[in-house]
């Protein structure tokens, strides 16, 4: 009888709630628990086996050396590597440091900072090496979790939206918070993934899974500043879960050149 798939689950520089997703499948995981064989998952588990890996799941961003060795170590020994995450695809809000001197943060966080290394930068596991799929949020969405080890099971393509969080709200039929109640959201230029989560609460979206592909930044800036945001509001819009990520960089940055 041949061996069942192996599964890791790896933490870098982040928070567990990607880690907690995944625990809180609680049915799903028993099933998956007998289809595969978790040889890594420290949070679940203290039996730690050695590679190769058939799929690993890698949350956290890169912001220490030790980490950039450990990144390409685990990629090695993964077939299928997915980020998930936040943090692992776009560095994370810890990547704020990205666009000031990180000495001033440990100054401000540790009483004693010359004890602490860490790099200049937080960047996504994609920034060291190759990475098979993503799985955007903070956290992740646990069907969409799913769907991709389903789909590793079967031996299919994971089928993952690359749409914008307004095709979830028309699909649950919510009315729109930035037409309606003049609500800023960044719906429009978000990728799909959490099911319109704040909207169907009548929240605007915080723009958690980060960018969708092509997103029409411009376009939406001119409806923030019609729901009443000056120029510095809409820059910390954009600096949240994903300030790292290219899209939004460009669009900070541009708005930062407009307002000198």
């Amino acid at each position: 009888m041949p061996s069942p798939p192996t599964l890791a689950i790896w933490k870098f520089t982040s928070c567990d709630g990607c880690q907690l997703t995944l625990l809180d499948c609680e049915d799903e995981l028993l099933t998956l628990a007998g289809q595969v064989r978790i040889t890594h998952f420290p949070e679940a588990s203290s039996e730690v086996l050695p590679g190769p890996y058939d799929v690993s799941l890698v949350k956290g961003s890169i912001t220490t050396a030790d980490e950039q060795l450990r990144i390409h170590h685990i990629r090695e020994q993964s077939h299928v590597l997915v980020a998930i995450g936040a943090c692992a695809t776009s560095g994370g809000i810890q990547a704020l440091r990205n666009f000031t001197d990180v000495a001033q943060f440990r100054a401000l966080v540790y009483a004693s900072p010359e004890y602490i290394d860490t790099l200049a930068t937080s960047t996504p596991i994609a920034a060291h090496v190759p990475v098979d799929y993503e799985l955007r949020g903070c956290p992740i969405d646990r069907r969409q979790l799913l769907e991709v080890l389903s789909a590793f099971l079967i031996g299919r393509k994971p089928d993952l939206p690359d749409t914008s969080v307004c095709t979830e709200c028309k699909r649950r039929g919510l009315t729109c918070v930035m037409v309606a109640d003049g609500t800023p959201c960044l719906g429009p230029v978000t990728h799909a993934g959490c099911g319109a989560l704040c909207p169907a609460y009548r929240r605007g979206c915080f723009g958690c899974f980060g960018p969708m592909t092509s997103p029409n930044i411009p376009a939406l800036v001119s409806q923030l500043r019609a729901c009443g945001l000056n120029e510095d509001a809409i820059q910390r819009a954009f600096r949240t879960f994903n300030a790292a990520a290219p899209a939004f960089i460009e669009e900070v940055q541009y708005r930062r050149t407009q307002c000198r």
